[in-house]
């Protein structure tokens, strides 16, 4: 999972992108400008992963579900979790649609991380621990199987107000609707 923020010009929006991948394979990003300048103060950004569903947060409020619907051929992220911070230059696409390039005479770049924390189980490569659904994890209990309704408003709310790209809805990329059965992610 992804939480990737890209470029932007000046006085314009920072956007947000999400990317679920599953069987190694990507292409499933929603993007949203976000309502504040995510350089200015530190904020939350968090991941929520289960058998259920991976909800993406910023700060408390949920910017993206993707519902395990496997049963529908939809493939569901199965594989171990690594938490990667980087920056990479996406200026052939990113910004403006590659229109706005890196400016490298503003480097250095950096990222600063705060309160940063991990709850997981513990899995090593090529040997999960078949564990990690046990309910003696705290997001495995009932209350995280589903949004709450304050929950999904505030969803609603953010990709109504900001939402500016869904793979799900994106005819030119995929003529074939992948999977537009499922309400909240293609």
């Amino acid at each position: 999972m992804d939480f990737e923020f890209m470029g932007n010009r000046p006085g314009q929006p920072v956007i947000f992108q999400t990317n679920v991948f599953t069987n190694g394979l990507g292409g499933r990003e929603q993007k949203s400008n976000l309502w504040f300048d995510p350089g200015a103060d530190f904020h939350y950004y968090k991941l929520l992963w289960n058998d259920l569903q991976v909800v993406f947060f910023v700060d408390d409020t949920p910017t993206r579900v993707y519902k395990n619907n496997i049963i529908r051929g939809v493939g569901y992220p199965n594989h171990t979790l690594q938490v990667i911070p980087s920056f990479w230059d996406g200026s052939s696409w990113a910004t403006d649609g590659g229109k706005t390039k890196v400016n490298y005479s503003n480097a250095t770049f950096l990222i600063n991380f705060q309160d940063f924390n991990i709850d997981g189980c513990i899995s090593m490569p090529n040997s999960p621990n078949k564990d990690c659904a046990s309910q003696k994890y705290w997001w495995n209990n009932k209350k995280y199987w589903q949004l709450n309704p304050q929950q999904r408003k505030s969803l609603e709310d953010v990709r109504k107000k900001y939402m500016t790209y869904d793979y799900c809805t994106d005819k030119s990329r995929y003529p074939t609707p992948r999977h537009s059965v499922v309400k909240n992610d293609g």
